[in-house]
């Protein structure tokens, strides 16, 4: 079986890339491969807000995302700096730049563009969703 990493960088509710990128993790595991790290990045990281609230009859993909991280084992690595520009903060971030607040679903991490380039060099493949 392969081990994959995934590059999401569509915003989760003006594109279809978050959408079909949690489709596809969801099959690959049930096919027996593993997922090394799902990484967000540009618009993509707006997923990783806990503040999300679609409307009732649309998929909460930051949910879905999160309850596929924990049943799954999946890291859901953010990338900082994409993160900061769009207003998703975790705790650290948000006392470092003195801002009242965070937002950061505890289903997902901040990270650096250091997890992505370790993921690709421990995955077999590298498929983006934009």
């Amino acid at each position: 079986m392969a081990i994959f990493s995934l590059l999401v960088t569509a915003n989760p509710y003006s594109q279809q890339g978050q959408f079909s990128a949690l489709k596809f993790v969801q099959t690959a595991v049930e096919m027996g491969h593993q997922i090394k790290r799902v990484f967000f990045y540009a618009d993509g990281v707006l997923v990783a807000s806990r503040l999300n609230c679609p409307p009732s009859d649309e998929i909460n993909l930051t949910k879905a995302w999160a309850k596929l991280a924990i049943q799954k084992d999946i890291e859901l690595a953010v990338c900082v700096t994409a993160a900061l520009k769009r207003g998703i903060v975790n705790q650290a971030e948000a006392d470092r730049n003195a801002l009242t607040g965070e937002n950061l679903d505890p289903a997902f991490e901040i990270t650096g563009l250091g997890q992505l380039t370790e993921a690709m060099l421990e995955s077999e493949r590298l498929i983006t969703f934009g």
